[in-house]
């Protein structure tokens, strides 16, 4: 289908316990959805009520500032989001949580959330904290920290190129802060037993594994223990949600201060070849923000599955399946920001007016617009230690991290 329901449910903010952690996976062999793998045709209804989270609201949706991504329930339910959005609305701190692996170059699947995120701090002031775990890729990636260590260079120029007001953004690097995030870790991973880990994630392949829990809800709950108890939203495909559930739950425990996350959960941008996530591992193809934008159409050109009949005559007679074809999808997750001009094409598309070809160009189009505003922004960043230094943690902020999980100098 081309459009999300958005019936109204009433919202209410769950308290999650370690029995809503379990993987997607135990409950339907269809599909399976952890944060280490995704496979299958992700039914996110169900993913949803077995995650034990809310759908978005109409409600909700129009007290967010103004987001395709929003309004078209790309991101499409979620916890704790009122107050987040009552906090906006007061002028009261608030902040939002989200990060990035480095294992590879950074794509558009990995893009868009941080472009989001960027958007709300521009509408509502809000704190934006985004860690980048090199250790977690270490324990789950076949890479070396020489290799991860690039990766990272290369995805922090990626995530200044978006431009986030360096006077309310944090990034952070697990390896190089771990006078930080380390404390804060072994903090509340005295509060996790290994049965709600495995019970999570499966079993994991290492003790870096199990342990990263720990580190990731310090990541989440880092802006609090910096700034005091406000509402922290964490936007994540829906893969890391176990991730947010499992720091749920320490939080819970009123053992720190801090209150419990919430959380924005999104769906996959699709891979060119077809439903799944775009991921920079994978076989299939993703468009990486540094590639150049002829070869993007070019890419688009020669991969991109698309809704089209067999042959001319029969799209013109038949009309195509928008539902299906990934040119169009990737215009309605972000790239055609105007639901006129997208219903526009939806219906040109559906009624043969439209060619699947017109289709992939407009598409490519857009995308090598958004390529090459993005890379302009990142060539103009010069030496990465100066630009980055603005988003770094103060002395002050780390002596109070580690002050509030009970650490004395």
């Amino acid at each position: 289908m081309t459009t999300d329901d958005t019936t109204t449910e009433t919202h209410s903010d769950s308290n999650t316990t370690t029995d809503d952690t379990n993987a997607a996976n135990d409950a339907d062999d269809e599909f399976t959805v952890t944060p280490y793998d995704v496979s299958g045709t992700v039914d996110y209804d169900r993913l949803r009520e077995q995650f034990g989270a809310d759908r978005l609201t109409d409600e909700q949706v129009a007290r967010f500032p103004d987001h395709p991504m929003l309004r078209r329930r790309i991101y499409y339910a979620g916890r704790s989001v009122d107050r987040f959005l009552d906090a906006a609305a007061a002028g009261e701190t608030h902040s939002i949580v989200t990060g990035v692996g480095p294992s590879g170059p950074m794509h558009l699947g990995h893009a868009l959330v941080f472009y989001l995120a960027k958007e709300l701090q521009d509408a509502t002031g809000a704190e934006v904290l985004i860690p980048l775990s090199d250790d977690e890729k270490y324990y789950a990636k076949d890479l070396d920290y020489g290799e991860i260590s690039s990766y990272r260079d290369d995805n922090l120029r990626d995530l200044l190129a978006v431009g986030f007001d360096p006077e309310k953004t944090t990034i952070v690097v697990d390896t190089e802060d771990a006078d930080v995030v380390y404390p804060a870790a072994s903090a509340f991973a005295r509060h996790l037993t290994q049965s709600t880990v495995d019970a999570t994630y499966g079993d994991p392949e290492n003790v870096g594994l199990s342990f990263y829990p720990a580190v990731q809800a310090a990541h989440l709950l880092l802006p609090q223990l910096i700034r005091g108890v406000h509402p922290t939203l964490v936007p994540v495909a829906v893969d890391q949600d176990p991730h947010v559930r499992v720091c749920r739950d320490v939080a819970a425990k009123e053992r720190f201060p801090v209150s419990k996350p919430g959380a924005l959960l999104g769906r996959f941008l699709p891979t060119l070849d077809g439903p799944g996530k775009m991921s920079s591992s994978d076989d299939a193809p993703a468009i990486a923000l540094t590639d150049d934008p002829d070869d993007v159409r070019e890419v688009v050109r020669q991969h991109a599955f698309t809704g089209g009949r067999a042959s001319v005559a029969e799209h013109r007679e038949h009309g195509g399946d928008p539902s299906v074809d990934v040119p169009f999808q990737y215009l309605r997750f972000f790239f055609e920001r105007d639901d006129d001009e997208l219903a526009r094409i939806e219906t040109a598309y559906r009624e043969g007016e439209l060619l699947s070809g017109e289709l992939k160009e407009l598409a490519a189009d857009r995308i090598g617009e958004f390529l090459t505003a993005h890379q302009q922004r990142r060539a103009a960043l010069g030496d990465l230690e100066s630009a980055l230094a603005p988003y770094r943690l103060t002395d002050a902020e780390r002596e109070r991290v580690r002050q509030a999980v009970g650490l004395r100098r």
